[in-house]
C-alpha cells in the first residue's frame, strides 16, 4: 500500500495556503473525499482546516485510528461534534475568521447553510478554484503512480484483444476486464467532480451502442438500465463493426484515460476513414501542444481540422457534440485544465491531461484517446497502445 509522503503534503498545503494569502482568506476548511486525500494522504470522515499560516488541523470523525495511520499530517484530532469545531480551532490559535473558504462547487446546500451557522461572524467563501489550480499540476511524487497506472493499462488493452470474439456480449466482455483490473490494483471507484456524472469506468460500446445518454462525454451507450443510462449493454459484439472501448485505470488513487477501437473483421469505409482524421488530429495536438499555448487554441485546431473533414458534424458527438476536446485528469476524472474553446489557462510543465478527438455515428463510434504529461519540450505520451484500429481476423 502506497502512502503520500509528510514532504508531498506539506509541498502541496504550502502551495493552497499561498493562493489563501493571495486571495485574501483567512483560512479554508476541506471536507471533500477528492481533496481530503490530495491534502491529507486519507479520506476518513475529517474536516481538514487549512490556515493562511501554520500547520493545518485535521478534526477527525472517523476513523482516527485509520487516519493516523494512513496520514503523516502532524495535527491529526478526534472531533466528536462539529459544534466544537471553533472551539478546537482557537485552542490551535486560529480564529475567529473574516474569511474562510468552502469547496462550494461540491458542497451540498444543507451543508453550507450549517457552516454558516457555526461561522456565523465569517463570511463563506468559495476555495473550489484555488484548490483546483493547485491540483492541475503534478508532482514527481503523482506523476511515478501515473506512470505505474499506464503499465497495468497497457496490460488491460492487451488483455482485450485476447478476449474478444464474435457473440461475446459487451457486458461479459468488460466483465472480464473488470476481474482482471481488481487482481492488478484497481480500486473500483472512478472520481468525478461534476455533479450528476456518475461513471463507470469502461465504456466498451459495440456498433450502433452510439446512443446518447446525460453522461458528458463525446459516446454515452445504452447502459443496462434507466437508473444508469450509459455504456454496456448486452448486445452481442459482431464481425465489422467497431468495439469502441473507453477505459480508465485507477492506481492508488490516481487515474488516466485511453480509448481504442478494435474490431472482428473490416470497418465500413466512414468509419475507417473518420478514424484516420482522428489520428491525424491528435498528431497535430501533440505537435503543438507545449509549455505557454492556451488550452483553446487546441481545441480551436481540432475544432479546424475536423471542420475541413467530410466528418466534421460527427465530431465529438452526434448529433449533440460535447464541448471539449480533452480535460486534466488525476485524483479526479474533469481536472483542470479543460482543453475547450476560450480557455486562456497556458499549458505548463507538469499538467497531465486527455485529448480525445472521436466521431460518432449511427453504426459506430471512432477515434482515439491519450493521457500525456507536459514536459519543458512538449507532451509525453503515457498511454501507450496501439493507435491504429486493431483488427482481428482469426476469431
Amino acid at each position: 500500500m502506497r502512502y503520500t509522503p509528510k514532504s508531498e503534503l506539506d509541498r502541496r498545503v504550502a502551495k493552497l495556503q499561498e493562493s489563501l494569502r493571495q486571495s485574501g482568506i483567512d483560512g479554508a476548511v476541506i471536507v471533500q473525499n477528492a481533496d481530503l486525500f490530495y491534502f491529507t494522504g486519507t479520506i476518513q470522515r475529517s474536516h481538514l482546516f487549512v490556515p493562511t499560516e501554520g500547520k493545518p488541523v485535521m478534526l477527525v470523525k472517523k476513523s482516527l485510528e485509520r487516519a493516523k495511520e494512513e496520514s503523516s499530517m502532524d495535527n491529526i484530532i478526534s472531533l466528536e461534534s462539529l459544534k466544537e469545531i471553533n472551539t478546537v480551532l482557537q485552542s490551535y490559535g486560529y480564529g475567529p475568521f473574516k474569511t474562510l473558504g468552502f469547496e462550494l462547487d461540491v458542497l451540498p446546500v444543507s451543508q453550507y447553510l450549517h457552516y454558516q451557522k457555526l461561522f456565523e461572524q465569517s463570511e463563506i467563501v468559495d476555495v473550489s478554484p484555488l484548490i483546483r489550480a493547485v491540483r492541475m499540476v503534478k508532482s514527481s511524487f503523482e506523476i511515478e503512480i501515473l506512470k505505474d497506472a499506464a503499465k497495468l493499462h497497457n496490460e488491460i488493452f492487451s488483455l482485450i484483444k485476447d478476449n474478444i470474439r464474435e457473440g461475446i456480449s459487451e457486458l461479459e466482455l468488460s466483465g472480464i476486464i473488470t476481474g482482471v483490473s481488481r487482481k492488478k490494483g484497481y480500486s473500483g471507484l472512478m472520481r468525478v467532480r461534476g455533479f450528476n456524472q456518475d461513471l463507470f469506468y469502461v465504456h466498451l460500446l459495440a456498433g450502433n451502442n452510439t446512443f446518447q445518454s446525460y453522461f458528458d462525454g463525446s459516446v454515452g451507450g445504452k447502459g443496462i438500465s434507466p437508473a444508469f443510462a450509459q455504456g454496456s449493454y448486452n448486445k452481442l459484439i459482431g464481425r465489422n463493426e467497431p468495439v469502441f472501448v473507453d477505459y480508465s485505470f485507477i492506481l492508488d488513487g490516481y487515474m488516466l484515460d485511453q480509448t481504442r477501437v478494435f474490431c472482428l473483421g473490416k470497418l465500413p469505409d466512414h468509419l475507417a476513414k473518420a478514424h484516420a482524421v482522428a489520428v491525424d488530429i491528435l498528431k497535430e495536438l501533440e505537435k503543438i501542444a507545449k509549455p505557454g499555448i492556451a488550452c483553446g487554441n487546441l481545441y480551436d485546431r481540432a475544432m479546424q481540422m475536423a471542420g475541413n473533414s467530410e466528418f466534421g458534424k460527427h465530431f465529438l458527438g452526434f448529433p449533440e457534440p460535447v464541448a471539449f476536446v480533452g480535460h486534466g485528469i488525476g485524483i479526479e476524472l474533469d481536472e483542470l485544465p479543460v482543453i475547450a474553446h476560450g480557455v486562456n489557462i497556458p499549458l505548463e510543465e507538469g499538467m497531465v491531461f486527455a485529448l480525445e478527438p472521436k466521431f460518432v455515428f449511427p453504426d459506430g463510434a471512432v477515434g482515439l484517446e491519450n493521457t500525456y504529461l507536459v514536459t519543458k519540450n512538449g507532451l509525453e505520451t503515457l498511454t501507450v497502445f496501439l493507435r491504429r484500429i486493431l483488427f482481428i481476423f482469426n476469431k
